[in-house]
């Protein structure tokens, strides 16, 4: 049987599968602890769960219009014009099924076959599949420290292509947690407006950001498209809801992708999705982004203590990513060992990188302190008996 030759270019996540003989270590009795995966363990906020139980019991369950129900949209625009000082119609945001669904939208209306997009190596690889799958042609970047671990507008020029259409870049990252400054980020949206090409910027863990305010390039451009979801700030992951704010010339075919691929996001998350605007809600979401903070400053120093913290510590998501290199070329064994051996789950970096991810793996601090500082407790073990 034959299947379409794309899918050819879109490699498995390897991190999945390590998930599950996570998983079947855990069944079997093995205290594992989970730093693999990109959720923290807060639950969805306690607001946006009653706001989804009475929309279920008030009967919102038809469909709505394809880009989402006006007030999700008004809320979305007011939550840039309040904490972004960005001014966005509610018209240029199209409510889908997860930030997935909006880069698919975008993938499929900005690239085809023959067309480039330029982005970081390391970076999510859902990314680049999408392109691929588009038909694009995908031109990895290899950024490090030398450039906060970003695509900055030096090496957008220097990488640009005559076919070059796009450039998409997240801030903050996965899984580097590195954010682009707003002199950094305006000179990115400079150099690619000034080229002719199209900017794509997934904001997903827009909000959780440490030592720093948040910033969107809504309030740079107009013209960019942003990816943005209810997962990572809102703790709404299984809910699949997210959005895409894009420029007005691109909401007529949009409107239409978005018609024939998925019709509409999910009516009950849209309205639950509205009670995680509300002051409640937002005073939980930050204290669970102090959280945050907490748990990196413990992991950072705990790492410190075996030489493994990286020098640049992320200013925002969830996630540390860690050079193994002195001891360990092949980042997928290495966590495979320390799963068997210490029941510590975390991701390798060849699920993130192109170059240089057999040498790199990614740590979530999406859990408690002591399980955090057990977990270095059990990695320094392991690594004691790797020798350098």
């Amino acid at each position: 049987m034959s299947w379409n030759a794309r899918l050819e270019r879109v490699a498995p996540f390897r991190v999945m599968h390590l998930l599950e003989i996570a998983q079947q270590r855990e069944a079997a009795g093995h205290d594992v602890i989970h730093l693999e995966v990109g959720e923290p363990d807060f639950p969805t906020p306690p607001q946006v769960i009653e706001a989804g139980q009475r929309a279920l019991e008030e009967g919102r369950t038809r469909y709505t219009p394809a880009a989402g129900i006006m007030p999700l949209r008004e809320a979305i625009a007011e939550h840039y014009r309040e904490h972004f000082a960005a001014t966005v119609s509610p018209e240029r945001i199209i409510i889908t099924p997860g930030a997935s669904g909006a880069l698919l939208l975008a993938s499929q209306l900005l690239m085809g076959p023959g067309d480039r997009v330029l982005m970081a190596d390391p970076n999510y690889p859902c990314n680049r599949h999408f392109m691929a799958l588009a038909g694009a042609e995908v031109d990895v970047v290899p950024v490090g420290p030398s450039s906060s671990w970003q695509l900055n507008a030096g090496l957008i020029a220097e990488y640009w292509r005559d076919t070059t259409r796009l450039a998409m870049l997240a801030s903050p990252s996965n899984p580097t947690g590195h954010v682009l400054q707003r002199t950094e980020l305006a000179a990115v949206v400079r150099e690619v407006e000034g080229r002719g090409g199209h900017l794509l910027v997934d904001e997903i863990y827009q909000g959780l950001n440490y030592g720093m305010a948040p910033l969107s390039v809504a309030s740079l451009s107009e013209h960019a498209f942003i990816v943005n979801s209810f997962s990572k700030y809102f703790g709404m992951t299984g809910w699949r809801l997210g959005w895409l704010v894009a420029p007005e010339d691109a909401l007529e075919p949009l409107n239409r992708l978005a018609q024939n691929v998925f019709l509409a996001a999910s009516t009950p998350a849209q309205y639950a999705a509205l009670a995680a605007f509300s002051p409640e809600c937002r005073a939980l979401l930050e204290q669970r982004r102090q959280e945050l903070a907490t748990r990196r400053d413990a992991l950072l120093e705990a790492l410190a203590q075996l030489q493994l913290a990286p020098s640049l510590p992320p200013q925002g998501a969830f996630y540390l990513w860690l050079d193994i290199s002195a001891f360990s070329n092949d980042s997928q064994d290495f966590c495979m060992r320390l799963l068997e051996e210490e029941n510590v789950a975390i991701t390798p970096g060849t699920d993130f990188a192109v170059q240089g991810g057999e040498h790199h793996v990614r740590i979530a601090f999406t859990t408690s302190v002591p399980r955090l500082q057990e977990a270095v407790t059990r990695l320094g073990r392991f690594l004691s008996r790797q020798g350098r």
